[in-house]
C-alpha cells in the first residue's frame, strides 16, 4: 500500500528533492541572508497567526474565547520578540530546526525498514533519515558555535538531503512504469 501510494507520487518526492537542493544553495550562498529570512519568516508568522486566531475568538462561542485570545496574545509577542531579539529567535529556531530534523529524520529510517522488502536500494532512505538524525543532534549541541556556520551545514545538509531524495524519486518512478494497472491493455478476465 505505501510502495503503491509513493510510486504514483514519485514527482512529489522528486519536487522535494529539487526544492531542498536549491534551498540549500541558497543557504550556502547567502548565509547571513538566510538566518535574517528564517527569523523574518517565523515573526511574521507568529504575528499573523496571532492576528487571525484574535479574530477566531470573536467568531466562535464563547467558552473557547479566552484561550483563542490567550494564544493570540502569546503569538504576537512572539512575533514581536522574533523581530526585536533576532539572536535569540535563531537560537530557539535552531532548536526547533534540530527537533524537525530528528523527527523525520525517525521517519524516514522506519519508511525505508517497512519498504526493504518491496524494494531494493531502500538504503537510500535510511541514509537520508540518518543524515537528518544526526543533523539535528549537530543543532542541539552545537547551536552558539555561529549561526552563519549553521546555516551553511543547513544548507549543505539541505543539498545531501535533496539529493538522496531525487535518487529515491527516480527509482520510484521505475518501479511505477513496470506496475501495468488492470484495464490498461489488458482484456479483464472472464467469470
Amino acid at each position: 500500500m505505501l510502495m503503491r501510494v509513493l510510486a504514483k507520487n514519485w514527482w512529489m518526492v522528486l519536487l522535494r528533492g529539487i526544492a531542498a537542493i536549491l534551498f540549500g544553495i541558497l543557504a550556502i550562498s547567502w548565509p547571513d541572508l538566510a538566518v535574517g529570512i528564517f527569523v523574518a519568516l517565523f515573526g511574521a508568522y507568529a504575528l499573523v497567526d496571532g492576528v487571525f486566531a484574535i479574530i477566531a475568538a470573536f467568531q466562535g462561542n464563547d467558552r473557547d474565547r479566552l484561550w483563542h485570545i490567550a494564544t493570540g496574545a502569546l503569538g504576537i509577542i512572539v512575533g514581536l520578540i522574533a523581530w526585536i531579539y533576532p539572536g535569540l529567535t535563531a537560537l530557539s529556531l535552531l532548536y526547533f530546526i534540530g527537533a524537525w530534523a530528528v523527527v523525520t529524520g525517525v521517519m524516514e529510517i522506519i519508511t525505508g525498514i517497512r519498504l526493504r522488502k518491496q524494494i531494493t536500494n531502500e538504503f537510500w532512505l535510511i541514509l537520508g533519515g540518518v543524515l537528518s538524525v544526526l543533523f539535528g543532534i549537530l543543532c542541539w549541541l552545537s547551536p552558539r558555535d555561529s549561526a552563519l556556520a549553521l546555516t551553511v551545514v543547513i544548507g549543505i545538509y539541505a543539498i545531501i538531503f535533496g539529493a538522496i531524495l531525487v535518487i529515491f524519486s527516480l527509482r520510484l518512478r521505475s518501479l511505477k512504469d513496470r506496475e501495468t494497472p488492470i484495464g490498461r491493455g489488458q482484456a479483464p478476465a472472464s467469470v
